[in-house]
């Protein structure tokens, strides 16, 4: 009852506050070097209002909302020195950078108290301009900062369900769930469906990235560092923050193809950008995109053995036919539409009011196993589907989604008192899946009525939250910069109950219905209270500290604290450290999703019906399981940044992050070999009808440690007019598990609750390293970029069953794009992506994994640079 008087209070305050700021002042202008040439990609910010930074575009030509004139601007870029101008008048600006007085990147991530430049910054963050992301020729966010950021890691899922449409991705190896995802600052909502298959990122619920149009983003901040005291929950590997295009000059129109060198995977995308004024000194910036793309196949050859040990003349004669056994293991098909709107109207001299709303719609198709005609003799025996049993060729079901994201921001800026401003903001953010089977039957309906649908709604998910923001900051001196706010936020989550052919028996053959009693809505409350001090002791030396406290209705309280320490190096250098506490709160879907799953089971020929049972289920809690609290984690980092002249940078940063109680997704907990007695387990096997069950539990303590390394040496002098950058970056991990804490119930029936297989998952499924060298030069018509990306060792891990891992060994993806300037407004573009055509090693039988060298050619659990090969895309880029 309180956080609902509080929610209101603030409500009320947002509303009180819209009238009483004073008009604000639109700033229009250019940044160019000495000789008039204009300076592209330049951060641009008001000094004491970071949240209105924008930046130039490709002609160094801006336009800034800014509280009042006169008004001093802080214009960077990558290795520069801070520079103030002051701003006069409205009038067309001329901002002259001369070459010895070059200027730093201003980030606003991690720091609520004023921007800072990345050599000021405590903690390391990456400033990525959308131009840098869009040269590699990825066609989604997700995958663009794939190849940009060492420890950023995604790749597509095959064969993994509503996963394959969502393709988790993390931080520095530790999950989806564990990375914070902001839009303008603002937490973006996590995605409706959690993760159940053996993929990297089991179990987990992270946010749907390829819901986000690259042309909307302007940059996208990075922050390396645990920030849960600052942010809360989700943020304790790191914080990205996209923030969205504002003002801009120009009209951008961009269109792009491409496919793989196996002449699959086709893809379009489109998209258009523009701004427009909006009232006295406002705009409004919107983005429509469009992208589809076709399947992709690289299934291996299955082996007659697959057939089993008396083959028959139908099904030898199939194999011989169908080598690959009728399989698809690839990337979805997928047809995708976005569209975003970003805002801001000044209100008075000194106030803003903003808002931006996004929303994506996307349709894909993904298949399940092939149903090979010797796995569904009682089908073939039905003469269901053909009139002779000796006729029949099984059957491929089809994964199909409709997958919809919405997220919708309205807030003010305003002052509060002299040197204090204020931010108050809501934010509601949605997403849902809806799944459809088609090219399927339901089984047991066949054998009890002789007939079966072939298309089936086994319902979907959807999960919304609404968050509130009040945040005030204040430079209390030169030296003593001081935020502090309030969050207050209500999650829902919602099992939608499937038609009831597709939970008849054992559902719908690959995806069995959600059953009434799975089905339900749940929500829960959760305010946060947060405050953030910075000392500027010394021109060198500064320290902060910040702490948060979270009470969530279901998962309980916490305080989370951090402190950390700049020091510089002269002009040049600064060391940086931080230590921090922080946590994450169990997602309602990991708190309450009861489904049957067919999954793919080591040893088996064909995938089995498993169940998940919520962990607030009574007979879970019967076998010894707690319910679900809080994930406590401890950061501790420290590292380097040195600038050795105007063009190189360079920076090291290490760091360990320890997780205990960390959320866990159980192993397939199944019958044991003892069949003269029926241990609680096995009970609950029998009570649910499934033939294995796993559960959500706080079972484990894991160390992460690692090694961030950036190199960048810019604007190498290459003939009369050519400029080369290189960059080079690096990230080395190692992920431990410190401790598998089993309920004494399960420990004693001699069930392992988390097995070697699924500990190899967090182990040693991601990359231990990834590497990325860069080359990028730019003459009068030509943007030529050279990249080869470097994915470390990962570990395929066989069963507690037995079996032999396998380590599959390090590989380089070679990326060549080209820009031709043919007017000053109109770029042809191209890539070559992976030149060489690099694949993953083959999967060995002896891993003793489902269907290695088999089916999967190449391993479905574990990811390093994808498996599509080598893949061509050209389009242009035309402003107007």
């Amino acid at each position: 009852m309180k956080q609902k008087y509080l929610l209101k209070f603030c409500t009320i305050t947002f509303l009180f506050m819209l009238p009483l700021g004073l008009m604000a002042q639109t700033v229009k202008g250019k940044v160019t070097d000495s000789s008039g040439e204009g300076l592209p990609y330049m951060n641009i910010v008001e000094r004491g209002n970071h949240s209105n930074g924008i930046v130039s575009d490709d002609n160094g030509e801006f336009s800034i909302t800014v509280k009042s004139l006169p008004a001093i601007l802080i214009v960077s870029s990558m290795g520069f020195e801070t520079k103030n101008v002051k701003v006069k008048n409205t009038s067309f600006l001329k901002i002259v950078v001369n070459e010895d007085n070059a200027l730093d990147e201003v980030v606003i991530t991690g720091n609520r108290t004023k921007p800072r430049t990345i050599l000021d910054s405590p903690v390391p963050i990456d400033n990525i301009n959308v131009a840098e992301l869009t040269k590699s020729g990825k066609p989604t966010l997700d995958r663009m900062l794939t190849f940009k950021v060492p420890s950023f890691n995604s790749q597509n899922q095959a064969i993994a369900d509503a996963t394959a449409h969502y393709d988790p991705a993390d931080l520095r190896g530790l999950g989806p769930s564990r990375t914070l995802v902001l839009i303008n600052g603002k937490r973006k909502n996590q995605s409706a469906q959690v993760y159940l298959n053996r993929t990297p990122g089991k179990g987990e619920v992270g946010v749907d990235l390829k819901s986000i149009p690259t042309a909307a983003i302007e940059r996208v901040e990075v922050l390396r560092d645990g920030a849960s005291a600052i942010y809360g929950s989700d943020a304790i590997a790191g914080v990205l923050n996209i923030i969205l295009k504002k003002d801009v000059n120009y009209s951008t129109f961009t269109s792009k193809a491409g496919i793989t060198s196996e002449q699959d995977g086709f893809n379009f995308s489109s998209d258009f950008n523009t701004a427009f004024s909006f009232g006295d000194g406002g705009f409004v910036n919107v983005t429509l995109g469009y992208y589809k793309q076709a399947i992709t196949n690289r299934a291996g050859d299955v082996p007659v053995s697959d057939i089993g040990a008396n083959p028959s003349a139908r099904d030898l004669a199939w194999l011989e036919a169908n080598p690959q056994a009728g399989m698809n293991v690839g990337q979805p098909e997928m047809e995708k539409k976005d569209l975003f709107v970003n805002m801001e109207h000044p209100i008075g001299e000194n106030s803003t009011l903003y808002s931006f709303h996004g929303l994506t719609t996307r349709n894909g198709q993904s298949f399940a196993y092939y149903r090979a005609p010797y796995w569904r003799n009682d089908v073939a025996d039905a003469n269901f589907l053909t009139r002779n049993p000796d006729d029949f060729i099984g059957y491929q079901p089809t994964f199909e989604t409709t997958i919809n994201d919405h997220i919708n921001a309205l807030g003010l800026r305003f002052p509060i008192a002299e040197g204090w401003d204020a931010d108050a903001s809501v934010t509601y953010g949605s997403n849902d899946v809806d799944v459809t089977i088609n090219n399927s039957l339901n089984r047991d309906y066949l054998a009890d009525h002789g007939t079966s649908p072939r298309s089936f709604n086994p319902g979907g998910y959807v999960f919304t939250n609404i968050v509130g923001n009040f945040d005030i900051n204040s430079q209390l001196s030169d030296a003593v910069g001081l935020a502090f706010g309030l969050e207050f936020k209500q999650e829902s989550f919602k099992a939608i109950e499937g038609n009831p052919l597709s939970y008849y028996g054992a559902g719908s053959d690959s995806f069995a219905g959600i059953k009434p009693d799975e089905a339900g809505k749940w929500t829960r409350n959760n305010l946060g209270l947060y405050s953030q001090l910075e000392y500027d002791v010394t021109d060198k030396l500064l320290l902060g500290a910040a702490g948060r406290y979270e009470d969530y209705t279901d998962a309980g309280s916490n305080f989370s604290w951090k402190v950390n320490g700049r020091y510089k190096l002269g002009s040049n250098g600064a060391l940086r450290g931080s230590y921090s506490t922080g946590f994450r709160a169990p997602t309602l879907h990991q708190s309450h999703i009861t489904l049957s799953q067919y999954i793919i089971v080591a040893g088996s020929s064909e995938p089995l019906l498993q169940g998940t049972l919520a962990n607030d289920n009574p007979a879970v809690q019967a076998l010894g399981v707690p319910s679900l609290t809080h994930e406590i984690s401890k950061n501790i980092s420290g590292g380097l940044t040195y600038k050795f002249n105007r063009n190189f940078s360079a920076s090291v940063d290490f760091y360990q992050i320890k997780v205990d109680d960390r959320v866990l997704f159980s192993s397939q907990i199944g019958s044991d070999s003892d069949d003269t007695t029926t241990n609680p387990v096995e009970q609950i096997l029998e009570d649910n009808g499934v033939v294995a069950v796993q559960v959500f539990i706080n079972a484990g303590d894991t160390k992460t440690t690692g090694t961030d390394i950036v190199l960048n040496y810019n604007n190498i002098e290459v003939g009369e007019s050519g400029k080369l950058n290189a960059s080079f970056a690096a990230n080395f991990n190692k992920t431990t598990i410190d401790a598998i804490n089993t309920p004494k119930t399960i420990a004693d029936a001699g069930y392992n609750i988390f097995d070697r297989q699924e500990q190899g998952l967090i182990t040693n499924s991601r990359p231990k390293s990834k590497m990325i060298l860069g080359l990028n030069l730019i003459t009068d018509k030509w943007d030529i970029s050279f990249n080869n990306t470097r994915f470390g060792e990962v570990i395929i891990t066989a069963p507690q069953s037995g079996g032999t891992d396998q380590t599959l060994s390090s590989k380089i993806s070679t990326d060549l794009g080209f820009g031709y300037k043919l007017t000053d407004r109109i770029t042809f573009n191209a890539n070559i992506n992976n030149i060489f055509d690099v694949y993953p090693d083959t999967t060995l039988a002896s891993t003793n994994t489902a269907q290695a060298e088999s089916r999967f050619k190449y391993s479905s659990e574990v990811q390093q640079l994808g498996q599509l090969g080598t893949n061509f895309s050209v389009g242009v880029n035309v402003q107007f």
